[in-house]
C-alpha cells in the first residue's frame, strides 16, 4: 500500500511561514490528482489546494496569494508553502494523492497552529 508521510507543521506567529511536505513511499509521476485538505475544530473539511489536470493549480479563495502548492517528482514529495499565515489557517492539514488503478491515499495529518 502507498504511504504518505507528512511533516512541517508546527506553531507559528501570525505573518509567519511554514512549508508542509508530503512524502510518498513510491513514485508520484503517474498521480493524476493530489493536494491538501484542512480541518479546523468544529468546521467542515475543506480543500485548500489541489494539483490536477495537467498540473493545474487550484486554491480556496481564502489562501490565494499566500499559499503555493508544488511537487518534486524526483523526491516523490508534494509541498504546500504557506506564507503570511493567519490564525484562521489553524487546522490539521492532510495531503492526498490519487494513484491510477489504486485510488486515493491520505497522509496522517499535521497540525498547523497560528497564534495572534
Amino acid at each position: 500500500q502507498v504511504q504518505l508521510v507528512e511533516s512541517g507543521g508546527g506553531l507559528v506567529q501570525a505573518g509567519g511561514s511554514l512549508r508542509l511536505s508530503c512524502a510518498a513511499s513510491e513514485s508520484i509521476v503517474s498521480v493524476n490528482a493530489q493536494g491538501w485538505y484542512r480541518q479546523a475544530p468544529g468546521k467542515q473539511r475543506e480543500l485548500v489546494a489541489g494539483l490536477s489536470d495537467g498540473d493545474r493549480k487550484n486554491y480556496v479563495d481564502s489562501v490565494k496569494g499566500r499559499f503555493t502548492i508544488s511537487k518534486d517528482t524526483a523526491k516523490n514529495t508534494l509541498y504546500l508553502q504557506m506564507n503570511s499565515l493567519k490564525p484562521e489557517d489553524t487546522a490539521v492539514y492532510y495531503c492526498y494523492a490519487n494513484f491510477p488503478r489504486r485510488g486515493v491515499y491520505w497522509g496522517q495529518g499535521t497540525q498547523v497552529t497560528v497564534s495572534s
